[in-house]
């Protein structure tokens, strides 16, 4: 048996960041609980095909909601991650934070803590953004940000059709605003998944896992 000073239950995006910052001063002993296994499928790694991990299914849980009038008396499925990484090893990889109004939302219904000029200096502080930084993005977090490496000419026809009927260019969806046409950053570093990079680094400081 061992003793530990913080434990950490769910190895997800949350959980693994969590952990890492504890860990950070060697004095805490860190314990982080995952139920799911570690991130060796390769297919995690590989942007735009967590697809194939979820048709494998060993990585992910699939949860069903109750029938919907609007699918027609079907179920919504959603998928969780259940592996080291959770969500954040099954999903797109599309990084967006949601609306300011959202959050402002949370706040004025009781969840102060929540309204969205409190989370941004959180979302800064995790971010590692390629390209941009400053008020709504950081540079030298955990979580690495990247634009895409490639755009089909049908995307950027796509993109300029789009315009042309009146919707504004963004280049970024975690801005100022959120209305708008362009591509998306991705939670992508080097052509591979960033969620990688977040664990070794919570690896190398200590966490147990």
């Amino acid at each position: 048996m061992q003793d530990y000073d913080y434990i950490v239950a769910g190895g997800g995006s949350a959980g693994c960041v969590l952990a890492s910052r504890l860990s950070e001063d060697s004095r805490n002993r860190v314990l982080l609980i995952e139920s799911g296994q570690r991130d060796t499928d390769k297919y995690i790694h590989i942007p735009a095909t967590f697809f194939k991990v979820l048709e494998k299914g060993r990585d992910a849980l699939f949860y069903a909601s109750e029938p919907e009038q609007g699918l027609n008396g079907r179920p919504s499925i959603v998928p969780q991650g259940h592996v080291l990484g959770g969500g954040s090893s099954v999903n797109a990889m599309v990084y967006i934070r949601g609306s300011r109004q959202d959050y402002d939302t949370w706040a004025q219904l009781g969840c102060r803590s929540w309204g969205y000029d409190k989370v941004l200096p959180v979302f800064r502080d995790l971010e590692n953004n390629q390209r941009l930084s400053g008020e709504y993005h950081g540079a030298t977090g955990e979580l690495t940000v990247s634009d895409r490496a490639y755009g089909h000419p049908l995307s950027w026809a796509f993109i300029r059709a789009a315009q042309e009927v009146g919707i504004p260019y963004n280049e970024d969806f975690n801005g100022a605003r959120q209305e708008g046409v362009g591509f998306y950053q991705t939670t992508t570093s080097r052509g591979r998944v960033a969620v990688r990079r977040r664990l070794i680094c919570g690896r190398r400081r200590g966490v147990p896992t």
